[in-house]
């Protein structure tokens, strides 16, 4: 396919493991009978979160907040629904309304905990995760350093929440690029939870694969080799062949191993990986649509542009079914789907996708480099379809755009 298709189905955005992971909090009943209609919400959400149905969720918690207003403004129920309910409006893209009750939930828990609470460390992550995906690096790294000397501080700098946090710091910095600082804090994990739990626990496998991951965007080839294999055997041994989790350590070599030209046993492990996931977690989720991805980036390598076509469609409806139209991973699968188009010629089929693309990313309020360069693309559409006048205005809008003062540049990644 060669430079025109440029951009693979981007990996699910910058998800931090502590946010991501979360369970969704459910009181015992005892507490009072008001308490049930709360109480059924949240647990109504954590089932549809389960099935990664996000708009279900997202239901059954803004219910969860009206019945936790009834409780009083400082009580800790209306803080967890608040957080919970920003967590999945993230999960989505929603990014203005989730920072919102981010920090409401904050003012929350500051007022009746107290700002060194590690409750206040969760809500320091999940409000990091919300500026990181805007590009709000600078905002978002004084929070992810406050929830780690709340957390080494209350819990001792060898307690596994602390090791979440430095996975945390890892992954921000591995998301701009910055390697060397994001191996530092994946090394300080993987030292703490090694030591916690031993070299061969499953609980280790997680930042063996975030530094496996990482070593290869480095170049490290025998370093990122022999992580991700040391993740899957964990897995393989603690979980069975068949797992989801295994699938992941599967998917993650066989993208490794696309990254180094072995694509036969890049696109072996790749659909081993795919199979599992289809039976051990159903054919509509998330990690399927990640997994076709890697399929796509392996068959883009080998200019095989009839196979990319369908896996693009098939993640372009997983993408949108679970995260919704106007998410920004659509948008990224969708400006795929075009480049696919448009390597092959058909300039009016990729037209609206290059269109619907700079309309989801503007109603995200995602600004600076990242929406230039996506004006800047269509308008060097629109010049190999004869309309320079449209292009003109689009690339003049890009020039200005560039000269905007912007967060940084974006990034996004998941280590699995």
């Amino acid at each position: 396919m060669g430079k025109a298709t440029r951009a693979l189905l981007p990996p699910m955005g910058w998800m931090l493991v502590s946010m991501w992971m979360l369970v969704l909090a459910v009181w015992p009943s005892a507490l009072s009978a008001q308490a049930s209609p709360w109480n059924d919400a949240m647990d109504a959400a954590s089932r549809a979160l389960e099935e990664s149905r996000y708009a279900e969720t997202e239901k059954r918690l803004r219910i969860a907040v009206e019945e936790a207003r009834k409780f009083g403004p400082a009580d800790r129920r209306l803080a967890d629904s608040l957080s919970s309910l920003g967590m999945v409006l993230y999960s989505q893209g929603k990014y203005v309304e989730a920072e919102s009750l981010y920090k409401q939930a904050l003012e929350i828990s500051g007022k009746t905990l107290g700002s060194r609470h590690l409750r206040m460390a969760d809500g320091f992550t999940g409000l990091a995760a919300i500026y990181s995906m805007q590009s709000k690096f600078a905002q978002a790294e004084p929070l992810l350093d406050q929830a780690l000397k709340i957390r080494e501080r209350v819990l001792g700098a060898e307690h596994p929440d602390v090791a979440n946090s430095l996975n945390n710091l890892g992954t921000f910095y591995k998301a701009q690029g910055m390697f060397s600082r994001a191996e530092v804090f994946y090394g300080r994990a993987l030292v703490i939870l090694e030591r916690v739990y031993g070299p061969g626990h499953l609980t280790v496998a997680a930042t063996l694969s975030n530094l496996g991951i990482l070593y290869s965007s480095e170049g490290k080839a025998v370093d990122a080799e022999r992580l991700l294999k040391r993740a899957l055997i964990i897995r393989q041994a603690a979980l069975g062949p068949k797992h989801s989790d295994v699938a992941s350590s599967l998917s993650n070599l066989g993208a490794f191993y696309k990254s180094q030209g072995k694509l036969i046993e890049a696109e072996h492990l790749l659909r081993d990986a795919l199979a599992i996931q289809e039976i051990a977690r159903g054919p509509d989720k998330p990690e399927v649509a990640i997994t076709l991805g890697h399929l796509v980036a392996l068959y883009e390598s080998q200019n095989k542009l009839d196979e990319i076509s369908p896996l693009l469609e098939r993640a372009l409806g997983i993408w949108e079914r679970v995260l919704g139209a106007d998410h920004p991973q659509v948008a990224g699968t969708l400006s795929s789907m075009a480049a696919v188009l448009e390597a092959q010629g058909k300039y009016t089929e990729a037209e609206p996708l290059l269109k619907r693309v700079l309309e989801i990313r503007e109603r995200a309020t995602v600004t600076g480099p990242e929406l230039a360069l996506g004006l800047e693309r269509y308008a060097a559409l629109l010049r190999k379809m004869d309309r320079p006048g449209d292009a003109s205005h689009l690339e003049a809008r890009a020039k200005a755009m560039r000269f905007e003062p912007s967060g940084g540049d974006a990034g996004s990644g998941v280590d699995r």
